[in-house]
C-alpha cells in the first residue's frame, strides 16, 4: 500500500473482516452493526484499518495492515497505485477481478431494479491485462503531468502508465520532454485512434461488437447514442436501414463521412429524435448506448409507449443500467446480461443487456 491523503480527522484503528468488494471498488465490512468500506482490500481477508469519515448509513476506513492475506491478493506493477486515482484493483488476481464484476453486476439488478430472475453471463476479459488503453488523458501542473489522485485534485507525476498501450506511453514520454501547462490537460492516442468517441479497450471493443452483433435481428436498425457509429458502420451490411442519432456534431460528422448509403446518421438529441423513427420505420432492434447517466427518461417512455421487438443496452455504469431495466420491463423481457471489462485494474464495468419485447 502506497501512503494515503492526509485525513482531517482521526480515529481508532479497528479490526475488521471483509465480506465482499462494493461496486466502486471498496472492500465492505461491517463494525458495530455499520457498513464499513475499505479500499485496497479482498472478500475474505481480516485487516485493521481506520475510520477517516463517519456517516449516517456508512462509514469510510482507510486500510493499515492485512492480517490474513486472500489467495487473490498480488503485488501491484504499478509505483502509483495506491495514490493515482486510475485503477482500483491492481492488487487482486485478474480472474478474481471478472468473477467481482460480475457478482456486482448481479446485487445492482437486485438491489437497485429488484431484478432477481436475469441471467448475468461471466464476464468477458480482457486479452492483456495491462497495457490496453489506447488513450489517456493527462493533466499538467506544478511541474508534473499524470492524473489525479482518488477524489482529490492531487496531481501524481506519473512516468508511465501500466495500462495504457506502448504508443500511448511513447507519447506520454514525449510530452513530458517539451512539458504541459499548469491547468491544461492533454489526451494522448495511439496510431489511428479517432478524436471522436472510440471504445478504449480495442481487443473488448471487438468482443463487445461481435455480442451485439450477434444479438442484433431484423431489417431496421436504430444506433441511439451512436457517437461515431461504432456499431452502426460494423452492422449495417447486415440491414436494410441503419440510423445513428446522437448530440455531438462532430461525431456525427464523422459518421456520414463513412457512412453507406443505408446508414442516415442524425443530429440531436436522442430524446428529440428517437419517437419518430420508432412511429415511422418500425425498427427490429434498438441499440442504446448512453452514457453514465443512462437513458433519459423520456426515451424509455417513447421505447414502452413504441416497442421494438429488441432491445440492446450497452451500459458504462451497471448501477443506472438496473435503474433503466426496472422500467423497460413494462413492455420487454431482460433475456441476459453480458458484463465486459473494458477497463482491468479498475472497478468500471461495461454491460450488455438484451431485451425482448414481450408478447401477449
Amino acid at each position: 500500500m502506497r501512503p494515503s491523503q492526509p485525513r482531517p480527522l482521526s480515529f481508532p484503528s479497528i479490526g475488521l473482516e471483509v465480506r465482499d468488494v462494493a461496486f466502486g471498488g471498496a472492500g465492505v465490512a461491517k463494525h458495530d452493526g455499520k457498513i464499513v468500506f475499505v479500499p485496497f482490500t479482498i472478500d475474505g481477508e481480516r485487516v485493521e484499518a481506520e475510520i477517516i469519515e463517519r456517516r449516517k448509513s456508512f462509514d469510510r476506513a482507510q486500510l493499515r495492515k492485512v492480517i490474513v492475506h486472500s489467495p487473490q491478493r498480488v503485488n501491484p506493477i504499478c509505483p502509483y497505485f495506491g495514490r493515482c486515482g486510475g485503477c482500483d484493483y491492481q492488487h487482486i488476481t485478474y480472474p478474481h477481478q471478472l468473477e467481482l464484476k460480475r457478482r456486482q453486476v448481479v446485487q445492482l439488478l437486485e438491489r437497485i431494479g429488484r431484478i432477481f430472475d436475469v441471467e448475468v453471463l461471466p464476464t468477458l476479459g480482457s486479452a492483456s491485462p495491462y497495457a490496453f488503453r489506447n488513450r489517456i488523458t493527462v493533466h499538467g501542473g506544478q511541474g508534473r503531468i499524470g492524473f489525479f489522485g482518488k477524489n482529490t485534485r492531487e496531481l501524481v507525476d506519473v512516468e508511465h502508465c501500466a495500462i495504457a498501450v506502448p504508443a500511448v506511453n511513447d507519447a506520454l514520454t514525449e510530452l513530458r520532454a517539451t512539458g504541459l501547462a499548469d491547468g491544461k490537460h492533454r489526451t494522448l492516442r495511439g496510431a489511428g485512434i479517432p478524436r471522436t468517441f472510440a471504445q478504449t479497450n480495442d481487443f473488448v471493443a471487438r468482443m463487445l461488437l461481435d455480442f451485439v452483433g450477434k444479438q442484433a435481428v431484423g431489417d431496421v436498425l436504430v444506433d441511439a447514442y451512436c457517437g461515431s457509429g461504432f456499431f452502426g458502420h460494423a452492422l449495417s451490411e447486415r440491414f436494410k436501414k441503419v440510423f445513428g442519432i446522437d448530440w455531438s456534431e462532430p461525431a456525427i460528422k464523422s459518421a456520414r463521412e463513412t457512412a453507406r448509403s443505408n446508414e442516415t446518421y442524425i443530429c440531436g438529441g436522442v430524446a428529440d429524435k428517437i419517437e419518430s423513427l420508432l412511429l415511422n420505420e418500425h425498427p427490429h432492434t434498438v441499440i442504446l448506448d448512453p452514457s453514465a447517466e443512462g437513458v433519459d427518461e423520456r426515451v424509455k417512455k417513447a421505447l414502452l409507449i413504441n416497442p421494438s421487438g429488441r432491445l440492446i443496452y450497452v451500459s458504462c455504469n451497471p448501477a443506472t443500467l438496473a435503474r433503466d431495466l426496472a422500467r423497460l420491463r413494462g413492455a420487454y423481457h431482460v433475456a441476459a446480461v453480458q458484463p465486459f471489462d473494458m477497463f482491468p485494474q479498475t472497478a468500471k464495468i461495461e454491460a450488455v443487456a438484451v431485451l425482448d419485447q414481450q408478447t401477449m
